[in-house]
This record gives structure tokens, C-alpha cells and sequence, in this order.
């Protein structure tokens, strides 16, 4: 069967698209496209209510938000070893990554990205960017921390699906002074995962410049 992929280039959809390589799946992008208001193709509207990518598509699941595609396609692909066994402290601390990841450090770049979301006054926004920026740049400090004592990967040696969503949300991070994939030990991962086929695939598929 094959999935289905709702996904704007470089979004959030990327983690997911990278994992459907992983796992090799059979799928189909449709590219999602918005505009005064409007969402094209309309049927996404349907699909979720959020009118937001990724949105997934697995036979009669419909599936949203990028952390449950990345379990979904974790837990039905198992032979592709991107989560640990259930029931381990590792499984556990590949949860821990995926809910820090999804609700602290992506919750952090849309501040940063949509910084007129979050306050009623426009004139308030440059300073709720910033307070953003600086908070991003503590989750960065983390990270580093975490990826040099530890690494190579989140789950030391193992690569799992939380290193691909590292790898969207240090892309986001080149719009950050200093850029997240300057980093010695963020940039070194980095270019760990953009090296894997699957990354390089989804990256060409979907359009984006070549990493500097």
C-alpha cells in the first residue's frame, strides 16, 4: 500500500520524509501549498484540521503531527531499527528525545520563526524573537553537551528516528547566529545523518540548497 506524504519543503515534513526512506516504504508526495488563507490541494483541509504538514496517510490511518509518524513508521518498520526495543531504558530515552525534541526545541523555533503569534502588541514582536533566539541558543548549548559526552548519535552509538528530527531542526537552525550546524558536535551530527541515502534522497526530492 502505498502512504501518502502532505509535506512543504523543508518544514517539519521533512523528518518524515526522511523516515519513509529509511524504512522504504512505498509513498507519494503532494506538495502543500498555501496562500491568502487558502490551502491547496483543498483536501487537506479534510485530512487535518490544522491544514499542517506532515500530514500521512498509511491505507485507512490518517496520521499528523511529525512525532507520531516518526513512532508510526518506527513501530510498523521494525527491521529498519530506528527506536529501540520497547520496554528498555533506551526505548526511554528515545521517547525522552522525541517529546523534548517535538515539544521544546520545535515549540522554540516557531516562536522564533512567527514571533507576531505570540504577542497582541506587533510592536512586541522583535523582542519575543529575540527572547526566542536566546532560548534556542540555551537548547543549543544542551545539545552540544549532550552529543559530545555522549554521542555520536542521541542514543550514543545507535541511530534512531530522533536523529533525524535533530537533523530538520538543526536545518532550521542555520537561520541562528551562530548556526546550529556550526556547531562542532551538532555540525559533526549533521552531516552524519545528511550523508545516509535516505537524507540525500528526501533533500533532492524536496528541492533544498546544499548544506553550507
Amino acid at each position: 500500500m502505498v502512504i501518502d506524504l502532505y509535506f512543504m519543503p523543508g518544514a517539519a515534513s521533512l523528518s518524515t520524509h526522511v523516515l519513509l526512506e529509511e524504512v522504504g516504504a512505498p509513498y507519494r508526495l503532494v506538495r502543500v501549498t498555501k496562500e491568502d488563507g487558502k490551502v491547496d490541494p483543498p483536501e487537506l483541509e479534510r485530512l487535518n484540521p490544522h491544514r499542517r504538514v506532515p500530514t500521512m496517510v498509511d491505507g485507512d490511518l490518517v496520521l499528523y503531527e511529525a512525532i507520531a509518524c516518526a513512532m508510526h513508521l518506527a513501530d510498523t518498520h521494525p527491521r529498519a531499527g530506528l527506536a529501540p526495543a520497547p520496554g528498555t531504558a533506551e526505548r526511554a530515552h528515545f521517547y525522552r528525545w522525541l517529546a523534548y525534541l517535538t515539544n521544546t526545541v520545535q515549540a522554540g523555533f516557531m516562536i522564533f520563526f512567527y514571533p507576531e503569534r505570540y504577542t497582541a502588541d506587533p510592536a512586541a514582536a522583535p523582542a519575543v524573537e529575540a527572547q526566542a533566539a536566546a532560548a534556542l541558543g540555551e537548547m543549543r548549548d544542551l545539545l552540544e553537551g549532550e552529543l559530545e559526552a555522549g554521542g555520536p548519535y542521541l542514543l550514543g552509538e545507535r541511530f534512531s528516528a530522533a536523529d533525524v528530527y535533530l537533523f530538520m531542526l538543526t536545518r532550521w537552525g542555520r537561520r541562528l547566529e551562530p548556526r546550529w550546524w556550526d556547531g562542532p558536535a551538532l555540525g559533526a551530527h549533521f552531516r552524519r545523518v545528511f550523508e545516509r541515502p535516505a537524507a540525500q534522497r528526501a533533500w533532492e526530492q524536496e528541492g533544498l540548497d546544499p548544506p553550507v
